[in-house]
């Protein structure tokens, strides 16, 4: 009952759209191909990858708790991941992938482009990137922390100029579902924060929830804003 009020609420609206379109595009990809988890975290898409030759990344120096500025998650286990090094210099031979998978990690990084740049590297000629990345997103794992989001321009502009073809553009939700999100978040960043009324807070979610509830599915609007965005490109044997 109460996973069923928290989905049509939208609670976790950003996630759960995310896992469906990870679990259809991965499970999509044919068995027996070696796939990069770059900026794999604590793992969570190594499930979805049980057909694939599975190699993880990361730069494993976030420990759940940062510089307990802006959101921590309290603990974080990467004890468990492949390669351990900074995302842009990758120990790996050219084109020693068929599929790199990069979820929710660009945001984290000082210069995402340079990411791009060594997954052309890394990637073979035919080979598939998947990356899911946030439009707008709240400060979180601070200091690992460097670029609020990605518009679809970046991708368009960028991707191109590293090889690839994009087959998928996608978006997660828009404006609205954007605004909900941070609705819900209302009642409890008023309490972390003090505020004397925070009780408010909860009334001022419940009537906008009933807003968003009437709705339903009008014009969407994820030309102005988003979730977040969902790509899938081809690495072109053009390329070079």
């Amino acid at each position: 009952m109460k996973n069923t009020v928290k989905k049509i609420i939208g609670v976790n609206a950003n996630e759960s759209i995310r896992n469906e379109w990870l679990t259809k595009t991965l499970k999509s990809i044919p068995s027996g191909l070696k796939i990069l988890d770059a900026g794999a975290g604590e793992l969570k898409n190594k499930s979805l990858c049980s057909h694939l030759e599975y190699v993880s990344q990361d730069l494993c120096q976030y420990d759940g708790k940062g510089d307990l500025r802006g959101l921590q998650v309290g603990s974080w286990d990467t004890k468990k991941i492949d390669i351990v090094c900074d995302i842009t210099n990758i120990p790996s031979p050219d084109a020693s992938f068929d599929v790199i998978l990069c979820s929710e990690v660009f945001e984290h990084l000082p210069d995402a482009v340079k990411a791009l740049e060594e997954f052309s590297r890394l990637i073979k000629d035919g080979g598939v990137i998947i990356i899911t990345a946030p439009f707008a997103s709240l400060v979180h794992f601070a200091p690992f922390h460097y670029s609020s989001g990605f518009s679809r321009y970046w991708y368009e502009f960028h991707l191109p100029k590293y090889g690839f073809e994009i087959l998928e553009l996608s978006p997660n939700g828009d404006w609205f579902s954007f605004e909900r999100q941070e609705l819900l978040r209302l009642p409890s960043m008023a309490r972390q924060y003090g505020d004397w009324c925070w009780p408010l807070a909860y009334l001022t979610a419940g009537f906008g929830l009933i807003y968003f509830l009437l709705r339903g599915k009008s014009l969407a609007a994820q030309d102005i804003a988003s979730l977040g965005w969902h790509c899938v490109a081809v690495k072109s044997s053009r390329h070079g």
